[in-house]
C-alpha cells in the first residue's frame, strides 16, 4: 500500500511536460521452488529458518538449468542472426556484381554507339563537301545535254535528206 501512495504523490508533482511511464515488470517468476523467507531474514516469531543442504542444491540445479537454457537460447539467436547477416551480405555482394557487370556492358554499348555515330557524322561531312561542287557539274551537264541534243537533231536532219 505504501507504494501506491508514493505513486500518487509522484503523479501529483509532475509538470505538464513530464509523463509518468510505468516500467514493465521485468523479473519473471523463478522456476525454483519458492521459500517463504530468504536467508538472513527472520520470520515473525524471531527465529532464523534453516535451509537444508538439499534445498540449496536443488535451487542451484534449477539456476544452472535456467542458465544453460538461456545460454542455448542466446547461442541459437546468435547463430540465426549470423545466418541472416550472411545471407544479406551474400545477396548484397551478388547484387553489386550484377550491377557492376550491367554497368560494364552498358558502357561498352555506349562506346560502340558513340564510335558508329562519329563515323556517320564524318561520312556525312565528307558527302556534304563533295556535294558542294555538284552545282557546277549540274550546269556543265545541262550545257552538254543541249549540245548532244543539237548534235542529234543535226544528224537526224542529215539522214532524212533524200
Amino acid at each position: 500500500m505504501e507504494e501506491d501512495g508514493g505513486e500518487r504523490a509522484q503523479r501529483r508533482h509532475l509538470t505538464s511536460s513530464e509523463t509518468l511511464i510505468s516500467e514493465p515488470h521485468l523479473d519473471p517468476p523463478s522456476t525454483c521452488p519458492e521459500t517463504t523467507l530468504h536467508p538472513g531474514e527472520e520470520d515473525r516469531t524471531g527465529l532464523k529458518p534453516e535451509l537444508n543442504q538439499t534445498e540449496i542444491f536443488r535451487t542451484l540445479e534449477v539456476v544452472e538449468r535456467d542458465s544453460l537454457a538461456i545460454a542455448d537460447s542466446f547461442t541459437t539467436l546468435f547463430a540465426s542472426l549470423r545466418l541472416a547477416l550472411s545471407e544479406v551480405t551474400s545477396n548484397s555482394v551478388d547484387h553489386m556484381h550484377c550491377f557492376s557487370e550491367a554497368a560494364g556492358r552498358l558502357q561498352e554499348s555506349v562506346l560502340d554507339c558513340a564510335t558508329k555515330g562519329n563515323r556517320y557524322i564524318n561520312s556525312s561531312l565528307r558527302l556534304n563537301e563533295e556535294m558542294k561542287g555538284i552545282d557546277s557539274l549540274a550546269l556543265q551537264l545541262k550545257v552538254l545535254r543541249r549540245n548532244v541534243d543539237a548534235l542529234d537533231s543535226g544528224v537526224n536532219k542529215l539522214l532524212r535528206l533524200p
